[in-house]
């Protein structure tokens, strides 16, 4: 279902983002994109997209843009959108999720090959739940494969099996520890 009013759902992110910036000094600037809904060839396009430049944007990106998706979490929940609707707003920095995208079509064509030679399934490290829609998007055109998503919330990651593969399905790697 669309955002019904895209230019409002614009205008929040908009007083919230400059709330964010403001009161955590952050030296950015962005640009709001409201777009009619379209489907591309790894899922639909946002609705409303927030690009962000200027002399912080990096921090945006360490530890895997990490701040930037936690800034498009916060616009998620004041919008209130459902979470099989969160694709419906995106937040990029530097061409990052394009980048990112291209990393996960390169990475599913490696692992279409290691499954097709190895016969055995082959598991993806966890991923956001956009990332491994846009993975499951990017396998459906090998017809000899598929695709599940196993594990729980933070921990979900995709699994790739041959199409009529019958073995036991891969046990979720225990998490990393942190020092």
């Amino acid at each position: 279902m669309p955002i019904q009013d895209r230019v409002a759902a614009a205008h929040r992110v908009d007083e919230i983002l400059r709330q964010i910036v403001l009161h955590g000094g952050f030296r950015l600037r962005y640009r709001i994109s409201v777009n009619a809904p379209a489907v591309s060839d790894l899922g639909d396009s946002p609705e409303i997209l927030v690009n962000f430049a200027g002399p912080d944007a990096g921090l945006l990106l360490d530890r895997n843009g990490e701040l930037l998706r936690s800034m498009e979490h916060i616009a998620l929940k004041v919008l209130r959108l459902e979470s099989e609707e969160h694709d419906k707003v995106s937040f990029d920095c530097m061409n990052f999720k394009a980048v990112r995208a291209q990393e996960l079509r390169l990475a599913a064509e490696v692992a279409a090959e290691r499954v097709r030679k190895t016969g055995s399934p082959y598991q993806f490290a966890p991923m956001s739940a956009r990332e491994r829609r846009m993975l499951h998007l990017a396998m459906r055109d090998f017809g000899d494969l598929r695709t599940e998503s196993t594990g729980e919330a933070e921990r979900r990651f995709v699994v790739v099996y041959p199409k009529d593969y019958r073995g036991a399905a891969p046990v979720a790697l225990p998490p990393r520890r942190r020092r």
